[in-house]
């Protein structure tokens, strides 16, 4: 248990850290994204809104000045070029005069797709176009944007490379301290275990005696109802003590299960045969589909109690000339038991919660039927001892579930 605690606090505290950093990095880069992109777009609109040239201050006054916030030297040192295709989607004119790195081939075949395709704004490549109507036809204004996506790209690698290392760094240091977190948990749950041992042997003694001395009384006197009632209740706290420690031990990490392969077709079987008189005793109908020759590897034993405090439970809690169900099947990978009967009322979605210690939800039916409210408990560390799965849960409010996935 304190492993998984410890394991747990790892996995959320790694998580957490990695979505903070994701978020932290993702928003940078996408802020660079978009910066780059408006600084491309006013460039764009610049040169479509003067017929593909940047005008010159203090020249041109026709033209539309730089923008306020682009520097001066942006017309000496962007790259671009312009083509013009008309509607037979040729190229009526090309302007290369501003770019070296393209040849004229290639930015004629550029504005053809591009017209082919009715594309009008976007990347070609690492050049962001857009186009403009013109007499002639459409311009196609190209934008070279390699050498801010090359630096934004570049950026993006080094910060995912670094964030990588220190979140490599963090889980080492989380690994580490992760046991001085856990340390005083594990030791509450270590003591709490040495508790349950310790006073479950205590308890065995006076209930031993108690038992015994009962035993003299009715030697003398004869059974009443009073030492019935004394000895009832000695069975039940003894039973409580077993079923205490079990648990207990049962949530070991060092608890070792006998391991072997067995039929558990017929062990279901054995087990249903010994608990269909008893149902039909309180007029139950226990119903069973177990098909035959299936196997499993696991401890028989413990699948043995687990299967037996199951039904237990069935037919104590069932309702008045309820059903009982249970169904055993193979699946591709697991095996599959479940568990259905009838109930007077229950909350309809899941009942995981019946698996807590001590939980009832009726606690005077609970006195009446002799359940301290454990049994489920230990059937679900058996499960989990086994690395399976078992959940309850009601559909309908008048029946209940229990799923178990071995």
């Amino acid at each position: 248990m304190i492993k998984r605690l410890r394991r747990k606090f790892i996995v959320i505290t790694m998580c957490s850290i990695l979505a903070v950093l994701g978020g932290i990095i993702g928003g940078i880069n996408l802020a660079n994204y978009i910066s780059i992109n408006q600084r491309a777009d006013e460039k764009l609109t610049l040169l479509m809104e003067n017929r593909g040239q940047f005008p010159r201050q203090g020249e041109e006054p026709e033209k539309k000045p730089l923008p306020p916030g682009m520097s001066p030297e942006a017309p000496f040192e962007t790259r671009y070029f312009t083509v013009t295709v008309n509607a037979e989607n040729k190229v009526v004119s090309a302007d290369l005069g501003r770019i070296a790195a393209v040849s004229r081939q290639t930015a004629e075949r550029y504005a053809v797709e591009l017209y082919e395709k009715g594309e009008k704004e976007g990347f070609k490549e690492y050049y962001k176009y857009r186009a403009v109507e013109e007499e002639e036809g459409i311009m196609y204004v190209f934008l070279d944007c390699g050498r801010e996506l090359s630096t934004f790209y570049s950026f993006l690698g080094m910060s995912i490379f670094i964030s990588l290392c220190g979140l490599s760094l963090v889980f080492i240091l989380v690994l580490f301290f992760s046991k001085l977190a856990v340390g005083p948990v594990a030791e509450s749950y270590e003591k709490q275990k040495q508790f349950i041992t310790d006073a479950s042997h205590e308890i065995k003694t006076p209930l031993t005696i108690i038992d015994a001395n009962t035993e003299v009384l009715e030697l003398e006197n004869g059974e009443n109802e009073w030492t019935a009632g004394i000895k009832n209740q000695v069975r039940r706290l003894n039973s409580l003590t077993e079923k205490l420690v079990f648990l207990s031990r049962m949530e070991e990490e060092q608890t070792k299960l006998q391991i072997q392969e067995f039929s558990i077709s017929e062990t279901v079987l054995e087990i249903v045969q010994s608990f269909e008189p008893v149902a039909e005793m309180k007029g139950k109908d226990f119903q069973a589909e177990v098909p035959p020759n299936l196997f499993y590897y696991g401890d028989e034993v413990m699948f043995r109690r687990m299967l037996t405090l199951l039904l237990d439970n069935a037919v104590k809690y069932s309702s008045e000339n309820g059903v009982i169900r249970l169904t055993l099947r193979k699946t591709e990978k697991h095996v599959e038991l479940v568990l259905w009967n009838t109930v007077p009322e229950i909350r309809q979605g899941n009942q995981d919660i019946l698996f807590e210690r001590f939980y009832r939800p009726d606690s005077s039916r609970n006195s009446e039927t002799g359940g301290y409210g454990i049994g489920l408990s230990v059937a679900k560390a058996i499960v989990t001892a086994h690395k399976g799965k078992i959940h309850a849960r009601s559909g309908d409010g008048k029946s209940i579930e229990f799923q178990i996935v071995l």
